[in-house]
């Protein structure tokens, strides 16, 4: 006996097929849902283009041959350069990466290889998704009360702490997610030659997962390039060169970007588009290296 098919049958006296009345509807539906996803798509790529075309133009014409080797002009004046700025970031970036890389590793180790199903890995789970995704003005705010107001003045070490506060939580969770995906074979293989917990991670689990551990630190640093809001509560800014302690306010790509562009004179909005495509570009060369490393791991 032949099966029936229920969206062909024909339907009850002498009405339509059903699959005439509901198969027309589903395409009307998926074909009007993938014009509207079409739609945004064209909408989005226009607007980031756009406003990736403004910076691109604008950040050329700032740039100039003594850009990267003279510090910030004073107001009004003409000339000068960021190589103060990018210098400042480049250490206050470095000491939130060098902060934040062993805390963060360690603690994601700890998620995955020790902390399974114990309450108290649940909770520092779920403190670092909070982190994750709590504002860094905030963070900024919370250095400042930490570090700033005791000291009794702005420094590049606040700087560097909030930025690593900011650094940890990726790594956190980069690095556990890489860990757990070690297969536990390799596990029980280092450990039926009678190695220890801590041998079988530092010398497998950990070589396994290096190059998902270092996509981590390599996004946390992308993560932390760009942040202008915890600084201006903790490094704050500072037109010449630092000084080697490092306290006092130290001068900094993304706080300069941010006075200079609101300033009244042509000179400093020209820097400021400079520094806004230097940073740009540092970034997407981040995520860039980023991606070929797990695409080179993958292909492993």
């Amino acid at each position: 006996m032949d099966a029936v098919n229920p969206l062909t049958e024909a339907a009850p006296r002498g009405g339509a097929p059903i699959g005439s009345r509901v198969r027309p509807s589903r395409r009307l539906a998926d074909r009007t849902l993938r014009i509207a996803c079409l739609l945004a798509t064209i909408i989005g790529a226009v607007v980031l283009g756009s406003i990736l075309l403004m910076l691109i133009v604008e950040g050329l014409r700032g740039f100039s041959a003594t850009l990267l080797t003279q510090p910030t002009p004073g107001p009004g004046s003409e000339g000068g350069g960021i190589a103060n700025a990018v210098l400042g970031s480049l250490i206050l970036t470095l000491i939130g990466i060098v902060v934040a890389t062993p805390i963060g590793v360690m603690a994601g180790t700890y998620l995955a290889e020790y902390g399974r199903g114990s309450k108290l890995a649940d909770l520092i789970r779920f403190l670092n998704d909070v982190l994750l995704s709590a504002p860094s003005i905030l963070i900024g705010l919370f250095v400042y009360t930490l570090m700033v107001r005791p000291m009794g003045t702005y420094s590049g070490w606040a700087g560097g702490v909030a930025l690593a506060i900011i650094a940890t939580p990726v790594i956190v969770r980069t690095t556990e997610d890489m860990l757990r995906l070690v297969p536990g074979t390799l596990r029980e293989a280092g450990a039926a030659l009678g190695a220890p917990t801590s041998r079988v991670i530092m010398s497998v689990t950990w070589r396994a997962a290096s190059a998902g551990i270092v996509t981590g630190v390599i996004l946390a640093l992308a993560r932390i390039a760009g942040e202008t809001a915890p600084l201006l509560f903790t490094a704050l800014n500072n037109n010449s060169w630092f000084n080697a302690n490092l306290m006092g306010g130290v001068a900094n790509l993304p706080v300069m970007i941010y006075q200079f562009a609101l300033s009244p004179y042509p000179n400093w909005q020209s820097l400021a588009w400079a520094g806004a495509l230097l940073i740009t570009m540092a970034i997407l060369a981040l995520s860039v290296v980023a991606r070929l490393v797990i695409k080179t791991e993958r292909a492993r």
